[in-house]
């Protein structure tokens, strides 16, 4: 029961959105098998433990972006209701409000790869601020050591979020 879900479905199930890598209800109903209608009812159940940095609902545009980025036509028309987006925080408080064996096995598992990727953001600005180092130290020596540190900072920088409305991660 320990890897009950790969963890690359669960790293494909994180969005960035509102600058802030969330999972949406619609997937994480579907990694706890429960329908969405009963995660969301308890989550209103006990909204005390939900403030808006742990949830929120996707708005109109939210959900229409996201809807046209990742192509999924099952999640039906306008009929459907907007899901609503949970933080770390968030997803960690679902494993005190879902009372099954399966919720709690996999938040563990979506735990791990939030932390996996945190571990993933610093060895990268770590290695960045490396190579930044490095170019100060010996980039005025030689023209070929410039050209190898332009190409490992533009290979570091991740490029810079447009405000476009888009999510993903």
């Amino acid at each position: 029961m320990s890897n009950l879900v790969p963890t690359e479905i669960i790293a494909n199930k994180i969005f960035l959105i509102r600058g802030q890598k969330v999972m949406l209800s619609t997937d994480l109903a579907t990694l706890y098998k429960v329908e969405v209608r009963a995660l969301v009812q308890a989550v209103k159940r006990n909204i005390k433990r939900f403030p808006e940095d742990f949830m929120f609902q996707l708005s109109n545009d939210e959900f229409g972006n996201l809807k046209s980025q990742i192509v999924i036509s099952s999640w039906g028309g306008a009929r459907r209701a907007k899901p609503y987006a949970f933080t770390e925080q968030g997803v960690a408080m679902l494993s005190s409000v879902l009372n099954s064996e399966r919720a709690i096995m996999v938040n563990i598992s979506i735990m791990r790869v939030f932390s996996k990727l945190k571990q993933l953001a610093l060895s990268h600005s770590e290695l960045l601020r490396k190579v930044e180092s490095l170019e100060r130290k010996y980039g005025e020596h030689d023209r070929k050591i410039e050209v190898v540190f332009a190409t490992l900072k533009q290979m570091l920088t991740l490029p810079k979020p447009k405000k476009t409305g888009k999510m993903g991660f």
